[in-house]
Order: structure tokens, then sequence, then C-alpha cells
């Protein structure tokens, strides 16, 4: 064997270990959006706008807290920490902190990512399945790192159905009609772009019940 086939080629696709921020705040990204030949994959473009508009869930569940509203009442925790919110109870499905109080995930997370990854880092060269999880992961370091950039596409929104909405979007759930966070959560409909990465986004009632 010559020494090209002896040594191993770089991946195309790297994710951080779980026990680094970054990683963990990665895994949530990859595993709450659709991958090619998943339910609610479109396209690569739209998963990646999926895990953007996640992300600024997590993050305007810290910072963008409407008037008549509580941090509490909208992501379960009080905190600054984007960890705190993705583990807070009852938010992010699989996520959580364990005995310890250190940030874990159910085991079909991981079986998910490393299932991804064997995809993207096979055949000879990369492809939607490595475009994919190293945006997740890109984007994950660079909030960590300073923050978002990226425009949250429901920022600006103030009608939803004629109903008087705060803006931004503060929870997301699996598309499709059984789910729904209930109280005063608002679907964003699809002629609002409510349905990125096969996800329905949620702002909430300017007025709360």
């Amino acid at each position: 064997m010559g020494l090209a086939g002896a040594v191993r080629a770089a991946d195309f696709a790297v994710i951080e270990p779980p026990e680094a921020a970054s990683g963990y705040l990665a895994r949530l990204l990859i595993n709450e959006n659709p991958f090619p030949g998943e339910r609610g994959y479109t396209s690569v473009v739209d998963s990646k706008a999926g895990m953007l508009q996640v992300l600024w869930v997590l993050h305007g569940r810290m910072h963008y807290i409407p008037a008549g509203y509580s941090q509490t009442q909208i992501a379960s925790v009080r905190s600054k920490d984007v960890l705190d919110v993705i583990t807070a109870k009852n938010q992010c499905e699989g996520f959580f902190r364990d005995a310890r109080g250190q940030p874990a995930f159910a085991p079909r997370v991981e079986a998910r990512v490393s299932y991804l990854k064997k995809i993207a880092n096979s055949g000879g060269q990369p492809g939607k399945f490595a475009e994919l999880l190293n945006y997740g992961q890109g984007l994950a370091q660079a909030y960590l790192g300073g923050g978002l950039e990226e425009a949250d596409r429901f920022a600006g929104l103030s009608v939803v159905n004629r109903m008087p909405v705060t803006g931004h979007a503060y929870s997301w759930m699996t598309d499709l009609d059984c789910y729904h966070p209930g109280g005063n959560f608002v679907a964003i409909p699809d002629e609002q772009g409510g349905a990125p990465g096969g996800n329905r986004f949620y702002t909430l009632r300017k007025d709360p019940k």
C-alpha cells in the first residue's frame, strides 16, 4: 500500500465533542433539522434556515423577553447561558442535565450525529451532509464566539392572522397539526415563512391571555 493509501484523509465534516459548549449546541441544531432523505427535508438552504431560526429562538428566550412576559414563562428558566436554556425542563426534547448537573442528551442524539457523519465522510468529495453538519457546527461556534450576525426572519412580525404579536419566535415544534405549545404561542403560517427546516415556529400574542 502506498503512502496515500496508508494515510487517512481528513474528514469532510467535523463536529466538536459534546463536552464542548459548541459541540453540544451544534448537536441541538443538527438534530432539530432534516437532512436529505428525512421527513421535512426540502433543500440544504431550507435546513440551514431552520438551524438559524432554532438558534434565534434560544437567543430570544435569553435576550428578547417581550413586555408582559417573564423569561421563566417563555423558557422555564432564568439565565443568559444558552446551555441552561437548552436543558431547561421540558424545553428541548432529548437535551437535559444529568445527575451531576452536566449537559447531557438522549442516546438517539449522538446515534444520529454519528450516522450523519458516517455518510458525510464517505465518498470522494464533500456533499450535502457535510455541508449541513459543518454549517451547524460553524453556527454554534460563531454564536458562542460573538453572537448572531445573520438576520432573524421573524424579528419584525407584528400581526399573524389579524392577531397582534410580539415579533421574534420563541418556540418550534415538528410541523404537524398535532403539535402546538399552547398558551400564548401563535403559529407563524407558511405565507410568513413559518416552517423552515420541517419545523413550525411560534411567536407570542402581543397581549398575553
